[in-house]
């Protein structure tokens, strides 16, 4: 599992970590059952503090996404739905304010915008498939 820290984004670094695991998940990179990086490898790898690495896997396992089994690590969780659509509208809202936020200091149109999240989905969409 290969991630990438932005520093200086408005984004702290164990959200982007959180992030990076959910998409990896998204799209069938990590797979139901895989076992994570352990905290202190992949804050070694990352060259952060461990306790950031922490803080990411425990907003995973708070969310159901992964589980940390003690002695034996963290895993990804079977995918399920938790949320009402109630909740999952407001989360989803949350997520696209963040990235039209993104989008405007990079000075995207919102034809690109568009564009770039019309291929997400298609990828997603064909990876949904393997």
């Amino acid at each position: 599992m290969e991630l990438s820290i932005i520093t200086g984004s408005q984004v702290p670094i164990y959200r982007q970590i959180k992030d990076q695991i959910c998409q990896a998940i998204a799209n069938r990179t990590l797979k139901e059952g895989e076992k994570l990086p352990s905290i202190r490898s992949l804050a070694d790898q990352l060259v952060l503090n461990h306790n950031t690495v922490a803080k990411a896997y425990h907003e995973l396992v708070k969310d159901g996404v992964i589980e940390s089994r003690h002695g034996r690590g963290a895993f990804v969780l079977q995918q399920r739905k938790v949320f009402n659509k109630a909740e999952r509208s407001r989360r989803l809202k949350q997520v696209l304010d963040l990235l039209i936020s993104e989008a405007i200091l990079l000075n995207c149109t919102p034809e690109e915008v568009r564009e770039e999240v019309e291929k997400s989905l298609e990828q997603l969409h064909s990876n949904s498939g393997k």
